[in-house]
């Protein structure tokens, strides 16, 4: 039986399964991230996603579970955390993936070497669905 807070994950786990074609709509961030390569793991509330992002910011995103995969760094929030992060006009404190970190609403762990070295990038792609806000 599903629950209503696994009714609100699976709302935003189709709201981030749409990241590719975001992504294709900006040029920029494409730009922007041409040279990032990375392989991680997008934890929307309990719902994994693996996120491969290729040269060329090719991205290609797998829905989990996914059994004994390796990734470079995990990004991981609770339903909160990306319900608020991925509003049109995010209130202070729920803005920024560090801001959410600081607040215990979400966890970034791993080498995050390229987390670090494409940061401005990485936080753009992650809020992509933000473009969705109100759909």
């Amino acid at each position: 039986m599903m629950q209503a807070g696994d009714a609100d994950a699976e709302a935003l786990a189709r709201r981030f399964a749409a990241l590719p074609a975001l992504l294709t709509e900006d040029d920029d961030l494409r730009r922007r991230g041409a040279e990032f390569c990375t392989t991680c793991l997008i934890g929307i509330a309990a719902i994994p996603f693996l996120l491969t992002v290729a040269p060329g910011m090719t991205v290609h995103l797998a829905r989990g579970p996914h059994l004994m995969r390796s990734f470079d760094f995990s990004v991981r929030g609770t339903a909160a955390a990306w319900t608020r992060f991925w509003q049109a006009v995010p209130p202070p404190g729920w803005h920024d993936l560090f801001a959410l970190t600081k607040r215990g609403e979400m966890t970034i762990e791993g080498d995050l070497h390229p987390f670090m070295a494409h940061l401005q990038v990485m936080k753009d792609l992650l809020a992509l669905p933000r473009r969705r806000a109100g759909a």
